[in-house]
């Protein structure tokens, strides 16, 4: 929904309707993971994705019908001779797709979630998406990491709900949970999709130069929330960095371990260490080894000033198993020169990092493309729950 907000609570603010269709669940090599949005309004504009181009007809279709009858629908689209795959997806994959009407009445804590989101607070919304009652279909939770707002249907399926989200709105995660009608852990029928909106990840990128900026603007574009630290004041200034979101005269390792010391720092946040100037990194380093709170460590420079490097952590102190967290020398081998595509080579790692690629051209791999964690089976969805 993060991408769909803002014309959502703009057509909210004017007491207006929209359909909201979200992914919920994918299995094998689906285009886009849960929590992908696609928003349709009454004025037929179309805001946002979930597949790439291969479902979005027809969920256009859906969308309008929902906004005039207002009963949310759960589909599931994909390819497969059976009639309940009404539309196919040209990479394979399977896509549950909830639509759902959002207004004032249906959704009336939308705007305190955006104002969550905007002030980058921890908030997640869990939908129900399965019901054998269709009158809880659509309903809302609000959780943040003291509580919930919102009912579902009932205080003991608010609580369980809230109680198992809670965990998923810490790690930054999206995921459907089962329950039965009431809540049951144990039982089935009812499903609840959370979406998690925790705060952009962090990328903290050291040294001043040409490098960072580059960086830094690959960074923004990615998603992350971008600090630009240096210790030259002429150098770290505001207008060399126009896409950071702020930067830092200070020096590094002090910036650092200000930062780790006010709890400003989680396991999504990645460092980068562009300056390879021992009496800048090698303190830096030192300090981030140390922690294990960094989802990416990476420093540039040429292999020499690596060994020299690994050697001067070395005599700090560190054993080998800090100094196997290092990238180093940073990013994969693309052959960059210039530096936005180095910027893409340091990327290109972390993301590979994140989701366990490879790095190797697809061209030559067999295995299937994504390497997330999309469910292989394929269990069938429950019949409609019939209006009442």
């Amino acid at each position: 929904m993060r991408e769909v907000l803002d014309p959502l609570l703009a057509g909210w603010h004017t007491g207006g309707a929209a359909a909201l269709a979200t992914v919920v669940r994918t299995f094998k090599s689906a285009p886009r993971p849960a929590g992908a949005s696609m928003l349709v309004s009454e004025d037929g504009t179309v805001v946002g994705s979930l597949s790439g181009g291969c479902v979005e007809g027809a969920v256009y279709e859906l969308g309008s019908q929902v906004i005039e009858d207002g009963r949310p629908v759960l589909v599931r689209y994909g390819i497969s001779d059976d009639d309940a795959f009404s539309v196919g997806l040209t990479c394979g994959g399977i896509l549950d797709v909830f639509v759902e009407r959002v207004n004032r009445e249906s959704f009336p804590e939308l705007a305190a979630v955006q104002h969550d989101i905007a002030g980058s607070l921890p908030v997640g919304v869990a939908t129900v998406i399965e019901h054998p009652d269709a009158t809880w279909l659509g309903r809302h939770l609000i959780v943040r990491p003291h509580g919930f707002d919102g009912d579902v249907g009932s205080e003991h399926a608010n609580r369980a709900i809230s109680d198992d989200a809670q965990g998923l709105l810490a790690a930054g995660r999206n995921s459907t949970l089962t329950y039965g009608p009431d809540g049951e852990r144990r039982g089935e029928g009812m499903r609840v999709f959370f979406n998690s909106y925790a705060p952009r990840p962090r990328m903290l990128v050291f040294g001043a130069i040409d490098f960072a900026a580059a960086l830094a603007r690959l960074a923004a574009f990615l998603g992350y929330r971008v600090t630009v630290c240096d210790a030259r004041a002429v150098f770290a200034t505001a207008a060399r960095f126009p896409d950071a979101d702020e930067v830092i005269v200070g020096w590094p390792h002090r910036y650092l371990a200000e930062q780790l010391a006010a709890g400003l720092v989680d396991n999504r946040t990645v460092l980068c260490v562009l300056t390879h100037d021992p009496k800048f990194d090698v303190p830096l380093l030192e300090v981030a080894l140390r922690s294990e709170q960094f989802a990416y460590i990476g420093a540039m420079g040429s292999r020499r000033t690596h060994e020299d490097r690994l050697a001067r952590l070395r005599d700090a102190g560190l054993d080998e198993a800090e100094l196997d967290r290092l990238h180093s020398p940073i990013g994969l081998d693309l052959g960059s020169r210039t530096p936005e595509e180095t910027a893409v080579s340091i990327a290109a790692e972390i993301i590979a990092l994140q989701w366990g690629g490879s790095g190797e051209p697809l061209s030559g791999l067999v295995d299937r493309i994504h390497h997330d964690d999309q469910d292989e089976s394929v269990p069938p969805l429950a019949a409609p729950a019939a209006p009442e």
